[in-house]
């Protein structure tokens, strides 16, 4: 390392987030600039460690020892190249992943573990600025047709990884607008839409194509898919929201995380919706079912659309404010995180399970009946713990339980896991030969860098195929050399 010393003359510095009384009003991402001398010298804390765990808590094996030596070094364009090399949309992680890398960082063992996702952030966010990154066209094509389902990180990823293979790849997107939920579901204060936005104008002048407004299974037959193209790969997400049984679920005002947060981006995206369906918080007592990341989503966007209050509540017990002995270290910690959102107000609870709710003559939901709980697996109600709430809007974001079935899973008659997700081989193709699966769909729900790393593998397994069945005429054998950069 060029700075062998660095983790022991500088201490770890994140970029601060903007105050809670000015961002609360706007849309616009919360974290400040970090000046250049304070990445450098964040880059330096990265150490010769001999075996960088960081590269395998990393879904992509990010090589993130080489890119914080360069950005230390201030050879910035090379560490774009190196930082590509494994990872198509960095902007995208640098912003919205929680780290794991950053866990898993030999640094971390004794000491404030190197700022990765910062500079990984700021490595990419300069390129672009400085217009290192363009679109890079296959310099042949294969002849070959690839259609790829659902345009969030893995389907994304993936057409990128194809079309640079030199395969013809068609997106198609059930939504108005590309992104999947990184355009409709990620709040826009921890990521703007326009960062989607020119990551689809490459990958467009690159070649792919999108259709968006195209829903598989049901205004575009799947069959219409088989028919005309080589391959399928299915990165439709795990869409299937787990719901609370519960009397009085029946209620208006109780919905789900995932019908509240696209609402509001396609507010932020100037979109007029109609008044009769408009899920807001503003005046109203909300509470948040879910203590996770899409409810940590829902509780900043409350928070803009003022509420008359906000509870988040969990049923799970208030995890330890430093790492459970019970997660080591390289281990992801089981411990507490505080989001930006938990810094701008509510209340947040844990061990609590909703009993019922009761509403008023209308058939509106007014209150939020609960009980605290043990400890997991049994979660047995604490004896005299009842109690109740006003509650004018409650949001259930307690997780998902994988894809959506009705429709194009049905239709194409894929075995599914034990878990109820799409069941694949090795190389990610499902029981039905020629399609494949990636992202949450695959795996269930997960992180966006997962779905990255799924998108890429699947395109490789997919490339492998159409080499296979392409009569013994040469291919790309490997998607090794079609990185972003």
């Amino acid at each position: 390392m060029g700075k062998i010393t660095g983790f022991k003359e500088f201490p770890r510095e994140h970029a601060t987030r903007r105050p809670v009384t000015e961002r609360v009003n706007d849309w616009f991402e919360i974290y400040q600039e970090l000046p250049e001398e304070k990445l450098r010298q964040q880059g330096a804390r990265c150490m010769d460690c001999g075996v960088p765990f960081c590269h395998t808590g990393c879904p992509v094996n990010n090589l993130i020892p080489d890119w914080n030596d360069l950005v230390y070094r201030g050879r910035w364009k090379e560490a774009i190249r190196q930082l590509h090399s494994t990872n198509n949309f960095p902007e995208f992680t640098g912003r919205i992943c929680p780290a794991p890398c950053e866990a898993s960082c030999v640094l971390a063992i004794n000491e404030p573990a190197v700022t990765i996702k910062q500079i990984e952030k700021n490595v990419v966010d300069r390129a672009f600025k400085e217009g290192w990154i363009v679109p890079e066209p296959p310099k042949f094509r294969t002849g070959k047709k690839v259609a790829v389902v659902g345009s969030g990180p893995a389907g994304l990823a993936a057409a990128q990884q194809l079309n640079r293979a030199g395969h013809s790849v068609t997106v198609y997107e059930k939504a108005d607008r590309i992104g999947g939920l990184l355009r409709y579901g990620i709040p826009e204060f921890k990521m703007e839409k326009h960062l989607v936005d020119r990551r689809v104008q490459q990958i467009t002048a690159e070649g792919v194509k999108f259709v968006v407004n195209a829903h598989i299974g049901k205004n575009v037959p799947i069959a219409d898919l088989q028919r005309d193209y080589d391959a399928i790969l299915l990165a439709g997400g795990a869409e299937a929201p787990r719901d609370l049984n519960v009397p009085g679920r029946e209620l208006k005002g109780i919905h789900f995380a995932m019908d509240y947060l696209p609402q509001q981006n396609k507010r932020c995206e100037g979109d007029q919706l109609d008044p009769a369906l408009d899920i807001l918080a503003n005046g109203k007592h909300v509470v948040i079912i879910g203590g996770g990341d899409t409810g940590a989503d829902c509780l900043g966007t409350a928070h803009r659309q003022k509420p008359l209050s906000v509870h988040q509540f969990e049923i799970m017990p208030m995890p330890p404010q430093d790492r459970s002995p019970l997660t080591p270290w390289p281990l992801w910690p089981m411990q507490l995180r505080v989001e930006g959102a938990h810094e701008e107000g509510g209340v947040r609870d844990w061990s609590v399970a909703t009993t019922k709710f009761t509403g008023d003559e209308n058939g509106n939901v007014k209150q939020l009946h609960a009980v605290r709980v043990g400890p997991a697996p049994k979660f047995e109600p604490v004896a005299g713990s009842e109690f109740a709430m006003d509650a004018d809007l409650v949001l259930l974001a307690m997780g998902f339980l994988g894809p959506v079935r009705q429709g194009l899973v049905e239709q194409l008659g894929v075995n599914l896991d034990a878990r109820g997700n799409v069941a694949t081989d090795a190389n990610y193709m499902s029981s039905v030969p020629g399609v494949f699966a990636a992202g949450d769909l695959r795996r269930g729900q997960s992180l966006v860098v997962w779905a990255i790393a799924e998108g890429r593998k699947a395109a490789e397994g997919i490339n492998q195929y159409l080499a296979s069945k392409n009569a013994g005429k040469p291919a790309n054998s490997s998607l090794a050399s079609s990185v972003a950069s």
